[in-house]
């Protein structure tokens, strides 16, 4: 009875310990390093816990399999079977303590190896260890053997700050551990054990040693072939740390400072793509100068996701101020914004990409622009004035639509443009006397190149889907294109694979180069961060290259978009009589004829459709003044010329919006956008 008693008395005071021990911990209190990630789960960016440790977290599918394999096999070769404590691993190591008198081999599990991370305590003692085996089958009995890997891939120490293989890996190989060579899954099974003194960084020969014990066992296993271990251990051991990726870092920082306590972000940058902007930023900028920087945006132009950024051309680099987001910042484009003055001009039926259009010295008022190359091409086609991107013929057409039209469209497309504080908009716009963010004029390009309608550029993974803005007509935005991609490619670049365009700020402080694809659109912009001006920093010389590299890096580039609706075919010859030359002023004796004008509809007007015998009646147009034969083009299109007449009806395709363009003789035009309902 007294024996039984003392049974059950122990069993007790057992049973009670082990209650007094609390719940066991699982890690979730832990802090573990916030991330960054890809569209595809890929790490961009991590930062440290707030004491200062690297703790990513892993699972099995982070990790080489070779890794698990050589792992278990070195450490606890029952892992899969014992319940956390592996008796015969015990009793082997307590019978060599005692016939020894010394530790010859340990019995502890990863189970137990586990817990001892989860409840760190300074003291060696037996009450100490016994806590373990304890806390190790409580933790088999609430997680899977994969869960417990997975803790212990993320809490094993590596030396320093370095915690979980993830983190030791990218600091001593300076890449994931999804793929290591045999000698790098060597170092990392061998570091835990003794994680400061075997330390790479600290101590190479001791980091060796080390290695190759691991890799000795491996092979007197029998699971690896001594010549595959002999050749593994010819390999170095590193001796520092690598800096941890930094891929995107303005994206990231932004994305963790939008929602500091979310731990993992994700973003639509693709990993691959950024890493290879990243160095040919850092290429390029480094070619050009000690204080140029460079800013990419690349962009998925169907659904405005941004697959990467690259804001400064190296973020850590001082000197380049490399922490100052340069896609955010406001530049000059130069002329870079004449594409959309052009497309207003096709929207409004102003001219067509075979009009001929007049590049001489002209003056209005005050101002009389002048090409880059100070000479002047004479009459040109609209085509070759976009794309030798002549100023003259820009400021006319820019003097037809209205620059404050140019500056409201591109506001209402979601990319305001930022004017000197007091100026009203103005013919300067076309040359680029406005302030433009790249990713913006980024954001512009890429609605260019999905048939007029913008999208807000989307860097965050489930922000929403953005509503599409109207920035022009789907014909007008298909000319476009059909212009730039014959603009003249820069040297030893192959032309007609992608739709281009550059820019030159005043003074030479900012060079820019956007274009697309049938897919994606790319904006590159060069200068001094500071704004100082670069001699001989030119668009067509710094930021081009760079863009059709930056092409060249990604996927093969796809065709553009083909024809929609609407688009004229013709020669110049074959165009209606007003749109073959493009008058920008009235000519003498004009004055006694009344200015051409639409009475009717009135601009922004609601019609309401009607139908009769199930066809819609036409809308009715009414002109006043011009001068000889009047050309009508409802959205672009011709449909027909007057003689006299100032009034006629003009069939409707049905509900949406449209474009009414009377132009008379001498090439003057009004122009009215109505919607129908």
């Amino acid at each position: 009875m007294v024996v039984c008693g003392a049974i059950c008395s122990l069993a007790l005071g057992c049973a009670w310990w082990v209650h007094s021990l609390g719940p066991v911990p699982r890690g979730e209190a832990l802090e573990y390093s916030t991330l960054v990630v890809d569209r595809d789960d890929r790490l961009l960016r991590p930062y440290a816990t707030p004491d200062g440790r690297w703790r990513v977290p892993a699972t099995l599918a982070h990790v080489d399999p070779r890794f698990v394999d050589m792992l278990l096999a070195y450490e606890d070769r029952r892992f899969r079977s014992h319940p956390g404590v592996d008796l015969i691993a015990t009793g082997r190591a307590a019978y060599q303590f005692v016939t020894s008198g010394r530790i010859v081999s340990g019995g502890s599990t990863l189970t137990m190896q586990v817990a001892r991370l989860l409840e760190p305590r300074a003291e060696r003692t037996f009450g100490a260890k016994l806590r373990q085996m304890v806390r190790a089958i409580q933790l088999e009995r609430s997680l899977s053997k994969d869960e417990v890997l997975a803790l212990y891939l993320s809490l094993a120490p590596y030396g320093g700050n370095l915690e979980g293989i993830r983190a030791a890996s990218l600091a001593y190989f300076g890449k994931e551990p999804r793929r290591l060579s045999m000698s790098e899954v060597a170092l990392l099974v061998a570091l835990p054990q003794s994680p400061e003194l075997r330390r790479p960084d600290r101590s190479a020969a001791a980091a060796r040693a080390a290695r190759d014990r691991v890799l000795d066992r491996i092979a007197l296993a029998g699971r690896v072939p001594a010549d595959e271990v002999a050749f593994a251990k010819l390999d170095g051991v590193p001796f520092g740390r690598k800096p941890m990726p930094a891929l995107a870092p303005h994206a990231a920082d932004q994305a963790v400072a939008l929602a500091p306590g979310r731990k993992v972000h994700r973003l639509t940058i693709d990993a691959g793509l950024q890493k290879s902007l990243q160095e040919l930023a850092r290429e390029r900028a480094r070619a050009l100068g000690p204080d140029i920087s460079v800013a990419i945006v690349a962009v998925d132009h169907t659904t405005g996701e941004v697959l990467a950024r690259v804001a400064s051309a190296d973020y850590f680099d001082e000197r380049r101020a490399g922490q100052v987001d340069m896609t955010q910042a406001l530049r000059s484009p130069g002329s870079a914004l004449k594409p959309f003055i052009y497309g207003l001009a096709f929207e409004d039926g102003l001219v067509h990409p075979e009009t001929l259009i007049e590049d001489r010295p002209v003056r209005y008022g005050a101002y009389a622009p002048e090409n880059f190359d100070m000479t002047f091409q004479g009459t040109v086609s609209v085509r070759r004035a976009l794309q030798l991107s002549l100023n003259v013929p820009a400021v006319a057409l820019l003097d037809k639509v209205g620059a404050s039209r140019l500056s409201a469209r591109l506001a209402q497309a979601g990319a305001p443009l930022v004017l000197p504080k007091g100026e009203a908009p103005g013919l300067a716009m076309a040359l680029g006397g406005v302030g433009v963010k790249l990713s913006d004029l980024t954001m512009l390009y890429a609605g260019i190149a999905r048939g007029g309608m913008a999208v807000p550029l989307i860097e965050r993974e489930h922000s929403g889907e953005s509503t599409p803005l109207r920035l022009i007509d789907p014909a007008a935005a298909w000319m476009i294109g059909n212009v730039l991609i014959g603009a003249p490619p820069p040297e030893h670049a192959a032309g007609g694979r992608i739709a281009f365009k550059t820019g030159t700020s005043y003074g030479y402080r900012d060079a820019w180069s956007l274009g697309f694809d049938g897919k994606r659109t790319i904006g590159v912009w060069v200068g001094r961060p500071d704004g100082a001006p670069v001699t001989g920093l030119i668009g067509r010389v710094a930021a081009a290259p760079i863009l059709f590299d930056a092409f060249a890096r990604g996927p093969a580039p796809t065709a553009l978009p083909a024809a929609p609706q609407g688009v004229v075919f013709a020669t110049n010859a074959k165009l209606p009589p007003p749109l073959q030359r493009f008058r920008p002023g009235r000519l003498a004796g004009d004055d006694a004829q009344p200015a051409l004008r639409i009475l009717y509809p009135p601009n922004g007007a609601r019609i309401e459709l009607a139908s009769s015998d199930g066809k819609l009646d036409p809308v009715a147009l009414k002109i006043a003044g011009g001068t000889g034969v009047l050309t009508v083009l409802a959205n672009g299109v011709p449909v027909t010329a007057l003689a006299g007449r100032r009034s006629l009806m003009v069939d409707a395709d049905g509900p949406g919006f449209l474009r009414l363009t009377v132009m008379d003789a001498r090439g003057a035009t009004d122009s009215v956008m109505v919607r129908l309902q």
